[in-house]
């Protein structure tokens, strides 16, 4: 799912890579519709494999990074483990993703909507990085 709003040139893209495509898509959805009004920085939800089945794609996850980046970066938010191996290793190839993309370590749903809210309103990648990961401590109770 991208959601480009007029002025997404310069911002941060986010790609959320899931072992399940809705899984991904779901919270592509949530953290776009989360981000408000005005422009919304390009998400994309890279979830399952090709054939629609669990797993992750390396060819997915990079065309989902070639769709939202907008040459400010982008962010890159992984599930459970493997998801984390695929981006890792996409990253250690060089020419998959493009440049500035960027693994975050951060909680799936609630780092991503904290990503493309923070990336919404402009900021770079650092900040979009720090907002993500600053999701690890929000309490619940």
């Amino acid at each position: 799912m991208n959601n480009h709003g007029k002025n997404d040139d310069k911002l941060v893209g986010v790609v959320l890579v899931s072992h399940s495509a809705a899984v991904a898509a779901s919270v592509a959805e949530l953290a776009a519709g989360l981000a408000g009004g005005g422009a919304t920085a390009p998400v994309a939800a890279a979830g399952g494999t090709e054939d629609g089945g669990l797993g992750t794609s390396s060819e997915l996850i990079a065309a989902a990074a070639a769709g939202v980046d907008r040459g400010a970066g982008v962010a890159l938010l992984a599930d459970l483990g493997s998801a984390v191996l695929t981006v890792k290793a996409l990253l250690a190839e060089g020419d998959e993703l493009p440049d500035g993309a960027r693994l975050v370590d951060a909680p799936f749903v609630e780092g991503a909507v904290a990503a493309v809210v923070t990336a919404s309103a402009g900021a770079d990648l650092d900040a979009v990085e720090a907002a993500a990961a600053e999701a690890y401590t929000y309490r619940k109770v």
